[in-house]
């Protein structure tokens, strides 16, 4: 049986998602709980990677297991889990999907939001990132208009990326004020690696007025990854929702 199960966690104490030696990561603190829960070499994909310090509010994540759990075994099992992660990690959701469903590949649609403050706040050094200058929030929504629909965005992904296309399907990105932070939204299909923090870097530049709206329509053109503003730091970001079409999942008792 293949599962998906829902997780949320704050990034900071974790090397990003994917396992990697010698670094503290999510996504082997789940596959050790997992494993020691379950008594069986549990394995995870998740639906894609964030960076060290960057937060999740949802990333779906599939592991196969070889019994079938009832609806009350599978709620168990998130409880006991939830008792052996760390505090940092919740799961929040575990459900039982088509046996071909996959994690990454079959989501259609990714959000992330990014989160700024401008007045020195303690209770935010890891979760938001302290940027004093005034910006122009009128102009940055002119520009993040210039990102939305099917572009090539490689001048907004990180350099080596061994990727098959650039090409990205932007379908929100806005700024807003919310209380007394800065919040930018944005949802794709999928998005590069980095893209979403060269993103917030390169429309604060337009923001400051050190690139007009103009340039950016030539940076985008260009593709060039030194010619858009520098990337924002990894723990303002959150990726905050990934969707999958209803037909993946399936109820119990068609399994």
């Amino acid at each position: 049986m293949r599962y998906f199960i829902d997780i949320a966690y704050e990034g900071t104490a974790y090397h990003g998602w994917q396992r990697q030696p010698q670094s503290i990561t999510v996504q082997e603190e789940l596959e050790k709980a997992l494993t020691t829960l379950l008594r069986s070499e549990i394995a995870v994909t998740g639906a894609g990677r964030t960076d060290a310090g960057v937060h999740a509010k949802q990333l779906w994540v599939h592991f196969d297991y070889e019994n079938l759990l009832t609806p009350d075994e599978q709620q168990h099992l998130v409880f006991r889990l939830n008792r052996f992660l760390p505090k940092a990690i919740a799961v929040k959701t575990m459900t039982p999907v088509a046996a071909e469903a996959h994690a990454r590949f079959d989501a259609i649609e990714r959000s992330y939001s990014y989160f700024i403050h401008q007045q020195k706040n303690p209770f935010l050094v890891n979760q938001s990132y302290f940027f004093e200058a005034e910006v122009d929030l009128e102009l940055m929504n002119e520009a993040a208009k210039l990102l939305l629909g099917r572009q090539d965005f490689k001048c907004f992904s990180r350099s080596n990326t061994d990727v098959k296309t650039y090409l990205c399907d932007i379908r929100e990105a806005f700024w807003s004020r919310e209380e007394d932070r800065l919040v930018f939204r944005i949802t794709a299909d999928r998005f590069l690696r980095n893209m979403v923090r060269a993103v917030v870097g390169t429309l604060l530049d337009v923001g400051l007025k050190k690139t007009s709206v103009n340039e950016l329509k030539d940076i985008i053109a260009g593709g060039e990854r030194s010619e858009a503003g520098a990337s924002a730091p990894a723990h303002g970001l959150y990726l905050t929702a990934v969707r999958y079409p209803e037909e993946i999942f399936i109820p119990y008792g068609r399994q």
